[in-house]
């Protein structure tokens, strides 16, 4: 098991910029988000900067700002906007779904200019699709502005990527549990299969039975995987341990969610790829982590 926890509060390089006052949009013609209009948006994993511009654009026009539950400093773009808290995590009191949706619909009647912020990317395991269905079925107009989700960005931040060549030609992504908050009953055999790598979001509750489930599809014991929590975040943290051993290492190193899980020899390009280390002056802990024998290929 090997747990990096962060570099610093104010990032990798030991740098931090407060731009909120300053940033503007480059010139062009941006979106108006109009009266009556609900606009589903996605904020990325966490780290501000990692906001789109059309996202930016999204926050400088607000009336209201139904929010997951975000990182300070995303909100900060939206001094106008009167915000409202409607973050869902799970095993912990949370508003209903249908209530969100129904409170959009509500708000964009009554001519505000509504944004719902979402972590990740909106239509990634993020409601957004029932959220919007909701709101199109009600008459109320949408547009949405995709997001990072934490899948690829999240994994990012912690040196490992989604794909890479001599690892996998695909890449699947899960939920770790079902709406009612069972572990999600999926066919184990035929994803463990069919991809060499797989990307398990909100996993965390039943990583045990899923890595189970896994081993018993064929996966081996000391398959790599890498659990990244508060993804793109100063508080950071990276657990880098086995299929085996990941639910005995969670609880050890009393990781917490939000989380993001990746199983697959991807997790070991990490020693190779941790750029926050990296930026702080340590040298790659392993420059050719597959075993290749040979430079990463160019063409």
């Amino acid at each position: 098991m090997r747990v990096v926890c962060p570099l610093s509060a104010t990032g990798a390089t030991g740098h931090k910029r407060r731009m909120t006052d300053s940033i503007k949009l480059p010139s062009g013609d941006w979106p108006v988000l109009q009266p009556g209009w609900v606009w589903l948006c996605g904020a990325g994993p966490g780290d501000p900067g990692l906001l789109t511009l059309h996202g930016l654009n999204a926050l400088r026009q607000a009336d209201v700002i139904v929010h997951d539950t975000l990182p300070p400093g995303v909100l900060d773009w939206a001094p106008q906007a009167e915000r409202i808290a409607s973050g869902k995590r799970g095993g912990r009191p949370s508003p209903k779904q249908r209530d969100i949706s129904q409170q959009l619909v509500e708000l964009a009647r009554a001519g505000k200019r509504v944004l719902r912020l979402k972590g990740g990317d909106p239509f990634v395991f993020g409601r957004g699709g029932e959220e919007a269905q909701t709101l199109v079925q009600q008459g109320v107009p949408i547009r949405i502005v995709p997001g990072i989700s934490a899948g690829i960005g999240g994994l990012a931040y912690a040196g490992i990527p989604a794909t890479h060549r001599d690892v996998n030609q695909s890449v699947t992504f899960v939920t770790g549990h079902d709406p009612s908050g069972r572990a999600t009953p999926l066919n184990w055999q035929a994803i463990s299969n069919g991809s060499e790598v797989i990307v398990i979001y909100m996993g965390m509750r039943h990583i045990a039975q899923i890595a189970a489930e896994l081993r018993a599809a064929g996966r081996p014991g000391d398959e790599p995987v890498a659990v990244v929590t508060a993804a793109s975040l100063p508080e950071q943290r990276v657990l880098e341990t086995t299929l085996a051993r990941v639910a005995d290492d969670i609880l050890a190193a009393e990781l917490q969610p939000p989380a993001i899980i990746c199983v697959g020899r991807a997790a070991l390009l990490r020693r190779a790829l941790d750029w926050q280390a990296m930026a702080s002056g340590t040298e790659p802990r392993d420059t050719d982590p597959l075993g290749r024998g040979r430079p990463a290929e160019q063409a």
